[in-house]
Formats: C-alpha cells, structure tokens, sequence
C-alpha cells in the first residue's frame, strides 16, 4: 500500500514542480527610447527674401591716361593713396607745349595787328568809293583781305585755346573722389597720349554691390520699389555676419537670357570702408515682411518618396510622420505653407532611427544618451 501511494505521489510531484515555472512566463522588454534633438514650430513675422551671392563694385572708376605725349616729371602720390577730386597725381614736362603757346599767341598777335590794318582800308576805301576815287573792284578786294585777316585772327584764337588746354594737361588731375592703385609709369618714363593707363582711381564711398534675381521676381520687384525703397543686406560669405545695409538703386533693362536672371545694384554708403570694389557677399534683398509665418526649426523637414514630412512629437513622447508642405527658407529654419501649427514640437536631428509610434528620449545640445 505505500509502495503504490509512492508511485501516484511521484508524478504529482513533478507537476507541482513545474507549475511556478508556467505561471511565471518571460516579460516583454520595454521599448528601446530613441535619442533625438526637438524644436518647437513657432508663428512669427518673417522677411520675403531673395539671397544670392553679390558682388562689390566701385561707385566709379576712372583709368587715367595721358591726353598730351611728353617725359613724367613727377608722380604726387603713393599707390593705394586716397585722393580727392582735383588733386595733382602725374606732372608731365611742359616746356613743349609751353612754347607751343608761345607761338600760337605771337602769331595771334601778328595776325590782329594785320586786321586792324585791314579794316583801317576798308574804312577808307568806304569813304574813296563813294566818291568814285576807286572802283568798287578795288574796294571789294579791300574788303575781302580784311575779312581774310579776320578769319585767320579766330584761328590763331583756337590754336592759342588748344595750346592751353595741352600745356593743362601736363598737370594730371584726379577727376573723382576716390582711392588709387597700381601706379603704372615712374618719373622719366615717357608716356603717348590715349595710349597706356597710368593709374586705376576707384570710388569707394558710395559703393555698390550687384547680384542677379530670377527673372520671375521681377515684377514683384519693380512693385515693391514703386511702393518704397527697397532694403538690401550684404553679409559674410563664411560666417553669414551682417556688414552693411544699403538699398536697391538700379535695375538693368535686359534679362539675360542665357541664365534667365537680372541684374540688380544696391548702393551702400560704406563710410567705414566695409565693403571693397571686387569681393563677393552674400546679398540679401528683402521685399516685404510676412507678418504671420509658421517656422519650423532648422532640421526638422524631411524628404521622402511621398513628399515632405516632419516628424511631430506627441504628448506622450511617441512620433507621428506627418506630411508638410515647407515654403521658403529663412534665416532660423523653414516657412510651412501647411502640416504643422505653431507650439508643436517637431523632431531636429535622429530622425535616421525613428518609425511612426516610436518612443523618443528627447536631449539638449551635447548631451549624451541617459542609461
């Protein structure tokens, strides 16, 4: 009898044993926490803008040339000097055209000296003619050879005024305001006239910066500027720093058709010197100011194979792939046309491991995966 109360109890024994296991099945491990960087989208006024690369062009440029040929006596100023308008920069020998003068204004005097004798017979064969004591052949002579004299008196008078000019010319003289640069020719070269540059003057203040819009901007462009001037910012190419602010003065009146863009001028007063003639920036011309915009953070638009999408960040940390329809950019992030509203908190940078319903762990900047 025990022996058999041994045999049932036995297996009893081992379904005992076995019945805490079952009970106790393995739990699922939670959800893996996906470290991500977030943004919040935010409602505010944001610029219209067209940005492309500008370059910095001089207000004026003059390359001066001789007008007279002659030996460079002297050169008054230092490469790279600022000059003002009037100031003498090249001397060349005048002693040429100084006796150039010397006799185109002899030979005016020995010329008037003939027409006053010239007239002085006609005044007296005026008087012999109508008293028939000459023929009015021989009065009409006279009086010919007296308007021959005059004649040739105005022409002396030109080569007197163009022998001024050419002994003004010796002295060269700025014709703007502006800064100098390589100087070309030293003293005792001899220079010919219309012939090689001797100095490149740039006007540096004002100065403008040129950039080229798309052609489609244009009627915008030319309504705006009826309506008020027109702001445009040159900044840092590297660094994106603001330099100056200047405004939109010319238009050119041809789109090129090769590129299908215009070119635009902006003037800056540039009174530190800022900008330099020849430099690229980064120009930016602002049109109007879109008061009420919807920003994403930088970051934080996606593209996929159905488009664009952001990833939106609920309240319980889980994401949602949401589709967008991002505008233009701007300074600090996108401008959403339509699929986000303002205050909602949109993923910036991980979005390479999230799935729609993921869980997030949202960190700041630099900060590591918490364990």
């Amino acid at each position: 009898m025990r022996a058999a109360t041994n045999g049932y109890l036995a297996p009893m024994l081992a379904l005992a044993a076995f019945a805490p296991g079952c009970a106790r099945a393995p739990k699922a491990p939670p959800p893996e926490l996906v470290p991500v960087h977030v943004g919040t989208v935010v409602r505010k006024a944001v610029p219209v803008q067209i940005r492309n690369v500008g370059t910095v062009l001089p207000y004026n440029t003059v390359a001066l040339r001789a007008l007279v040929n002659g030996e460079i006596l002297q050169v008054h100023f230092r490469e790279g000097q600022d000059v003002r308008k009037g100031d003498l920069l090249f001397s060349i020998d005048p002693r040429p055209y100084e006796a150039a003068l010397a006799q185109a204004e002899a030979a005016l005097a020995r010329d008037r000296a003939q027409l006053a004798n010239a007239e002085a017979d006609v005044r007296r064969y005026t008087d012999l003619v109508k008293k028939d004591y000459v023929t009015q052949q021989q009065y009409d002579s006279v009086r010919a050879n007296a308007e021959a004299f005059a004649a040739t008196v105005h022409a002396d008078e030109a080569s007197v005024t163009r022998a001024k000019l050419d002994l003004g010319y010796c002295s060269m003289r700025s014709p703007i305001d502006g800064r100098t640069g390589t100087v070309m020719v030293q003293a005792g070269n001899v220079v010919k006239a219309n012939d090689a540059t001797l100095v490149t003057i740039n006007q540096l203040t004002p100065i403008y910066v040129s950039l080229a819009v798309p052609e489609r901007e244009l009627p915008e462009i030319r309504r705006r500027q009826a309506e008020g001037g027109l702001a445009v910012d040159a900044e840092e190419p590297a660094t994106g720093k603001p330099i100056a602010r200047g405004e939109l003065t010319f238009i050119d009146n041809t789109v090129d058709r090769t590129t299908g863009t215009i070119t635009v001028k902006a003037t800056f007063a540039n009174a530190n010197r800022a900008l330099w003639p020849g430099e690229f920036v980064n120009a930016v011309l602002t049109l109007a100011v879109e008061s009420d915009a919807v920003v994403a953070p930088p970051g934080a638009v996606q593209n996929g194979q159905q488009g664009s999408f952001a990833y939106v960040v609920k309240a319980d940390d889980t994401v949602e792939s949401r589709p967008i329809t991002p505008g233009r950019l701007v300074a600090d992030g996108t401008v959403i046309e339509k699929g986000l509203a303002a205050g909602e908190r949109v993923v910036t940078d991980g979005q390479l491991r999230l799935r729609p319903g993921a869980k997030v762990e949202i960190q700041t900047a630099g900060e590591a995966k918490k364990s």
